[in-house]
This record gives C-alpha cells, structure tokens and sequence, in this order.
C-alpha cells in the first residue's frame, strides 16, 4: 500500500512547527535538549504521532527521558494550537509525541557488529598456523596401500 502523498507533506510541515515551537516557543526548561526525529500522519489526516530523542547534557550524562515525556505531554495542547494556526487545515490533527529508539537500536547493532569483527579477526590468527587433523590428504584413492 503506498504512502498518502499528502499525508507525507502534512508530516513535514508538522515536524517543521513542532521543532521549531519547542526551541522557540515553548518555555519549559525540560525540553532544552529534545530533538525531533520524523513525524507520522495517519491518511485521514486526523492523527500525527512526532518521534523524538532526548540528549544529555554532556557525554558522560544519562538523559531524562521520564522529564522530557512529561513536559511534551503538558504542552501538547499548545503545540497542537500553533502547528493548528500555522497549517492551512480543516482539521488540525491530535499530536501525539513517542520516543525514537532507532538511535538505540543502532548503537547496539554497532557493538554486535564491532564485537563480531573482533572475533573473526581473532579466529583468522588462529587459523594462519593451524594444520589438518590427521592426514594432509584424507581421501582414499585405488592403488593406494591402505585403501586395499
């Protein structure tokens, strides 16, 4: 089933006022370091889910996903009005806000791949020196002495 060709620019124009709102308009403190990461509207153009990240404040610091789930929660109805006044629609549709674990899920898959490089490099320099088990030619061939 192809995507609604409308639906996908209503996601863009969405995604572009929710950004922008949160770094403009919004006065909340939690939502500093919120990003948004892609939006999806369903094709009767009456749903729009906004997927987005959540950094630490440096390398070494876990973010607060709890935080920043709350304060998208407690502005979602001013969000929904200014991406509301800012679109040419009948309907505005309802906003709701869901993490993305695609970053996560990426990481992770980064380290299996690493630790899976690691292991076949490990497994090529035990096989540089390596020798057969048992004799260098295992098969039996006609006229052979053991083979009659």
């Amino acid at each position: 089933m192809a995507d609604n060709p409308r639906a996908q620019r209503l996601a863009k124009q969405i995604q572009t006022i929710v950004a922008s709102a949160i770094e403009r308009e919004i006065k909340d403190p939690r939502l500093e370091l919120v990003t948004v990461t892609d939006t999806r509207v369903t094709g009767d153009l009456h749903d729009a889910t906004v997927y987005y990240t959540v950094r630490g404040r440096d390398i070494n610091d876990e973010p607060d996903y709890d935080q920043a789930a709350e304060a998208l929660h407690r502005a979602r109805g001013q969000i929904r009005k200014i991406v509301g006044d800012q679109l040419n629609v009948r309907f505005t549709p309802t906003i709701a806000f869901e993490r993305d674990t695609v970053p996560e899920s990426s990481a992770h898959m980064e380290e299996l791949l690493n630790r899976a490089r690691a292991r076949d490099e490990e497994l090529a320099k035990l096989r540089e020196h390596a020798t057969p088990a048992g004799e260098s030619d295992p098969y039996k061939r006609p006229g052979d002495a053991a083979a009659e």
